[in-house]
């Protein structure tokens, strides 16, 4: 059983100077949190780690504890920062546009309580479903996971090695050298990873329960 955030969010946003991680360790989740069993049943303890790394790392950016339009803004931000893409530049204007689409994309297919946030509950949900019938994707998400992998392949060969795989996961706060140990499990040694393998990582990703499943280092972590 996973604890709802929508309480702890707004203990976070009065603990700007703790990081999620150290906020949460100190939380007594039975005085603070208002606990509730998902109905996403269907999903292990191991995938509910790896979907909830994603949200916490790579979407709710701004810690609140759901995932909203203000996340994507500081993403986008952070993207072109890390790129030297200043704005009115055209891969500045095409990440807007291509995260914004993403955003909707998610919004319109993971908020079903039309509150402009996705929860926890409702990430889970959507995922469990791609994970049940990945040839049925939403149009966000392969959108997402080709955005994702011309982001890593800094230099457009259609090809990411370590060192730009490494860059792109560690701005978003994982150790460097973790990312690159990551690196080499999910491309099981070989020196680069191309759109047709990170494609058939990325659905592993999503739907594996095996620990040792090179698709599980896709997003920079080596274990969970």
């Amino acid at each position: 059983m996973f604890c709802e955030y929508r309480l702890c969010g707004k203990l976070l946003n009065k603990n700007r100077k703790l990081n999620r991680e150290s906020v949460f360790k100190n939380l007594n989740f039975e005085s603070y949190c208002v606990k509730k069993e998902y109905s996403t049943m269907s999903i292990s303890a191991f995938r509910k780690k790896k979907l909830l790394y994603v949200f916490n790392v790579f979407f709710d950016i701004n810690n609140s504890g759901e995932i909203d339009k203000k996340d994507f803004e500081i993403a986008i931000q952070k993207i072109c920062d890390l790129r030297g893409w200043p704005a009115g530049s055209p891969k500045n204007t095409e990440t807007h546009e291509v995260m914004f689409k993403i955003w909707e994309g998610l919004r319109s297919k993971a908020d079903k309580d039309n509150d402009g946030q996705v929860s926890v509950d409702e990430w889970c949900n959507m995922w469990d479903a791609y994970a049940k019938d990945p040839s049925n994707a939403l149009e966000w998400q392969q959108r997402y996971m080709n955005f994702m992998f011309d982001l890593e392949d800094a230099s457009n060969d259609g090809a990411i090695d370590a060192s730009e795989f490494s860059i792109v996961c560690s701005s978003y706060g994982l150790d460097k050298a973790e990312c690159e140990d990551a690196f080499k499990k999910m491309s099981q040694g070989a020196d680069e990873v191309t759109r047709e393998q990170f494609a058939v990582l990325w659905q592993e990703f999503w739907q594996s329960d095996d620990p040792s499943a090179p698709g599980n280092f896709i997003f920079g972590k080596t274990s969970f």
